[in-house]
């Protein structure tokens, strides 16, 4: 049997749509007996909470079964932090901005523009507090006072973790998690990070640790995204694409503003 190493690259946000793919290479590659090690090269600010969490245990459950090192290149914040914890090592480059443990959740209010403008919007709902997360109102105390509720349960949830994949107290870990962020050669002075150098070395230690050479390494990706499917011209279906792609960003930037993020 020829063994191998596997490379994972994920850059951007992490939403489900966009970490979905990877979970499924993350399971597979569980069962998959020829590659006896992965390389997670990671470069995000973190995305969605529940996204995060799933990418985390994704690549817990597979560091299980074999070692798994996480190499955080421009930036390994919040929810990617928490997707490199579930490695055995990380690896940062000095450079690398590192942490931003904590948890954030916007909240637009659009009613007051839209009256600006002329449009006038009818909501009709049922519940007290229906209304009250659909972007177009300011909220009301009562429901501020809620979501800060379940804002700093998953904030306490986050530090938990931090503290254990990094075998910290909490308290410490907690004086760390002010949502800011620092270079890789702090983030390894605070002990958030094992190790400072760039992917070469990650990989080279994920050889060490495996007995498989380097240069055995084989990326596996997701299929090939949208844009890359336009410019490679395969151009079916172009138009209800950009449709659905359109409204997702509406979706993300507008019409969700009951996602909290990491």
């Amino acid at each position: 049997m020829f063994e191998r190493l596997g490379v994972i690259q994920f850059r951007g946000t992490i939403r489900e749509r966009s970490v979905e793919p990877y979970l499924r290479i993350l399971r597979t590659l569980r069962d998959r007996p020829s590659v006896k090690g992965l390389l997670l090269d990671i470069a995000s600010g973190g995305g969605e909470s529940i996204a995060s969490m799933d990418f985390y245990l994704a690549v817990k459950r597979l560091d299980a079964v074999k070692p798994v090192i996480a190499s955080i290149g421009s930036m390994g914040a919040s929810g990617a932090y928490m997707a490199a914890l579930g490695a055995r090592k990380i690896y940062a480059y000095p450079e690398s901005a590192v942490g931003s443990i904590g948890v954030v959740m916007p909240h637009l209010a659009v009613q007051d523009l839209l009256r600006r403008i002329g449009i006038s919007v009818e909501l009709l709902h049922e519940g007290r507090h229906k209304d009250a997360f659909q972007g177009l109102r300011p909220l009301q105390d009562e429901e501020r006072a809620k979501l800060q509720a379940v804002l700093h349960e998953d904030y306490e949830l986050f530090v938990n973790l931090v503290a254990t994949a990094r075998k910290k107290p909490v308290d410490e870990i907690r004086n760390l998690a002010t949502g800011e962020f620092w270079t890789g050669k702090r983030a390894r002075d605070l002990g958030l990070v094992d190790e400072l150098g760039d992917r070469e070395l990650a990989l080279e230690a994920l050889a060490q640790a495996t007995g498989v050479p380097a240069h055995r390494a084989v990326r596996f990706s997701p299929p090939q995204r949208f844009l890359q499917r336009v410019l490679s011209g395969s151009m079916d279906s172009v138009a209800p694409s950009v449709l659905g792609r359109l409204r997702e960003s509406v979706e993300d930037s507008v019409l969700d503003p009951f996602g909290w993020y990491r």
